[in-house]
């Protein structure tokens, strides 16, 4: 019965399992079950989110979030957060509202649904036609602001995460994969169709365009999982649609191959929609020290950073984010490569920047006074809106004359954290 007191873990053991490490190419794309986009409302300290964001085509850039935080034996709290922005029309406006009497599963629903004093987002199932599932959005985040959004998913664009079955799509932290110490995991919809209204100060605006939605739970302390994140969103509607999205965390030192102090490894994710079938699914694993091998690329490459004196970090004037994988549309074999960079200027010029999100400033006052190591990170979150050209190249069947050069929008999001 005392073996367990004497029982060592080796400190240079690996102690980080990569989501983008553990399948095969083959196997990268794991298809949604019904739990995946169901509400886990975790104990602990776990942070859960839902986002939708869509690209609409007047230019208005609007993102619509739910955040389920958990601290320990405090009850959890939720918060709606909103942001639209559209530079044809000077518009930038942030909201964040804290919910009450918050329900994942609402009275006749399952958890994929929930609802609030503030909002509620219900989910629909429509199997066998063009649009199997929707999500339908209604929010009063005050006297001038409501939102009502309905955004449908396209038969032939399936919701994914990296890797099949229950533990597909997690990266574990901790030295034994059985029992981690916390995860992250993350599932998608790579494009959607979005409809609806916005309405400011009693005047109704309509927004229509294609998006992305994703759901995404860090089942640990967020300054124990990651130094940085990169985020692209990239969406066209030419070819009958088109979708580029990663997502990207590069770990603190603590989590690596070889235990503690050997981190700093870059986790990346993200998908390809050419055409209007969903063609890949990505996922690339950078251990500090080794180079990149084989033909699997999922990245983020930062380019000639500038320093920013109000927040302290190295902020890039380019953004290259890349992807490569073997086609997943059935009889098509071969790679699908694709590249975008994000041009967002300097410090002093930048381009499309939206915002710089000071995050600290927005997190819950109970979050702040119960997590101390708030005083050691100083987390900001950089959203840009941009025109991009996406670059692709692949099979006949799936890219006409083996390369495009599809034209669209690209929102990115770069959040440095210590």
């Amino acid at each position: 019965m005392f073996s367990s007191f004497f029982t060592a873990v080796d400190p240079t053991a690996q102690n980080l399992f990569p989501v983008s490490s553990r399948y095969e190419p083959k196997d990268l794309a794991g298809e949604l079950e019904l739990k995946d986009q169901a509400w886990t409302c975790d104990g602990g300290f776990a942070t859960e989110t839902q986002v939708f964001y869509t690209l609409a085509d007047d230019g208005t850039a609007l993102m619509c979030q739910i955040i389920h935080s958990a601290v320990g034996v405090w009850y959890p709290t939720v918060q709606f957060t909103c942001r639209i922005f559209n530079p044809k029309t000077d518009t930038n406006v942030w909201r964040s509202v804290n919910v009450a009497n918050f329900v994942a599963g609402p009275p006749g629903l399952d958890k994929r649904s929930s609802k609030s004093d503030q909002f509620s987002v219900t989910y629909k199932s429509n199997p066998g036609s063009d649009h199997p599932e929707s999500y339908v959005i209604s929010a009063n985040l005050g006297p001038d602001l409501q939102i009502s959004l309905d955004v449908q998913r396209p038969a032939a664009i399936p919701g994914w995460k990296v890797g099949k079955g229950p533990k597909g799509g997690f990266t574990y932290f901790g030295p034994d994969i059985e029992k981690p110490e916390g995860y992250v995991v993350h599932r998608f919809w790579p494009r959607y169709k979005a409809t609806g209204h916005i309405i400011r100060n009693g005047q109704a605006s309509a927004v229509e365009g294609p998006g992305m939605f994703v759901h995404a739970i860090q089942g640990m302390r967020p300054d124990v999982i990651a130094q940085s994140w990169n985020f692209a969103h990239f969406q066209s509607d030419e070819l009958g649609g088109c979708s580029a999205i990663q997502m990207e965390l590069t770990t603190q030192k603590s989590h690596g191959k070889k235990g503690d102090g050997s981190g700093g490894v870059s986790v990346n994710v993200g998908s390809l929609v050419i055409g209007g079938k969903l063609v890949s699914v990505t996922a690339e694993t950078h251990w500090p020290g080794e180079s990149s091998q084989g033909d699997i690329v999922s990245r983020a490459t930062h380019l000639n950073p500038t320093h920013d004196a109000d927040t302290g970090y190295g902020i890039p004037s380019e953004i290259l984010f890349e992807w490569a994988a073997p086609s997943i549309v059935s009889g098509t074999d071969g790679l699908v490569k694709a590249s975008v960079k994000a041009d967002i200027g300097d410090v002093k010029q930048p381009k499309g920047l939206i915002e710089k999100v000071d995050v600290l400033a927005e997190i819950p006052y109970a979050i702040k006074m119960v997590v101390n190591y708030v005083a050691g990170t100083k987390p900001y979150v950089y959203q840009w809106l941009n025109p991009a050209t996406l670059s692709v190249s692949g099979p006949e069947s799936v890219c006409p004359g083996s390369s495009l050069e599809i034209a669209g929008k690209l929102y990115n999001e770069a959040t440095f954290i210590s």
